[in-house]
């Protein structure tokens, strides 16, 4: 009785006294999830799809989604990966997997240093001293991206291949096809804390194609005349030569009109 006495006792000092089962089972599936989700230290991203989602190459439908570079020496967020992903496993027993742990579960962290899992092929010198993974999220769950200062980013260029920044994943467990593991899925939130190299081919700046064009200035100078004043000057056969002076001529003076008849007015008066 003594242990029961406690159980109740521990119960009304944790809050869960009164608590009805289901209330009871939504809270634990609540924490289940918080040990599942976690947000990571400074990474750097690859294979930037964060602002339209993308079909996937084998049919399915478009996800958002980024490959997510941790660099082997933060081992913080390494550690909180690695209990995330065991506490999914545990949520895979109790939910999906029929209350068996799989021998082998399939997880989604990858070693850069090693081959690629896909192909067999190294990965990108961009992974090397890191640890590589896949993050998505569908449609319905677009990401919420924010820079330093935490103010959204407007501005689509700014979100590309090869930043550094944070993000939120959660990592869940999944039966599908026969297959049997863990995969891990943004949760909302990413933010860049700063610029790195582009990643991937990308567009050459406009003045790697052009040079600079000076724009053509119109002369409007005149050729000085030799002699100026002397209309006989310059004559190739050794005498003058006479150049006809430029009479100015007068002004043109604009026709008036009588505003009466409409008829040009030949020095008459108006309305005659």
């Amino acid at each position: 009785m003594g242990d029961i006495a406690d159980y109740y006792a521990e119960q009304y000092y944790m809050g869960n006294w009164g608590m009805s089962v289901n209330n009871f089972k939504r809270r634990n599936e609540t924490m289940t999830n918080q040990n599942t989700r976690i947000v990571t230290e400074e990474v750097r991203f690859s294979f930037v799809n964060l602002l339209k989602p993308r079909e996937n190459q084998y049919g399915g439908e478009p996800k958002y989604s980024a490959t997510i570079l941790l660099p082997k020496s933060d081992t913080t967020t390494k550690q909180k990966i690695d209990a995330a992903i065991e506490a999914a496993k545990a949520k895979g027993k109790a939910e999906k997997w029929n209350g068996v742990v799989p021998p082998n579960v399939a997880i989604p962290i990858h070693d850069g240093d090693g081959a690629k899992p896909s192909d067999g092929m190294p990965f990108g010198p961009e992974c090397k001293g890191h640890w590589v993974f896949t993050a998505s999220t569908g449609v319905d769950y677009p990401p919420k991206i924010v820079g330093p200062d935490l103010s959204p980013i407007m501005d689509a260029t700014e979100v590309y291949s090869g930043m550094y920044g944070r993000i939120a994943l959660n990592f869940s467990p999944y039966a599908f096809a026969g297959k049997k593991g863990i995969g891990v899925y943004i949760s909302t939130n990413v933010q860049k804390t700063r610029d790195g190299e582009p990643l991937g081919a990308s567009a050459p700046a406009a003045d790697e194609d052009f040079a600079p064009v000076q724009p053509m200035q119109q002369q409007h100078t005149q050729q000085p005349m030799q002699n100026q004043g002397n209309p006989w000057a310059g004559n190739p056969m050794g005498g003058q030569q006479y150049q006809q002076p430029t009479q100015q001529q007068p002004p043109m003076q604009q026709q008036q009109i009588d505003p009466i008849t409409g008829q040009p007015i030949n020095g008459g008066v108006y309305g005659i």
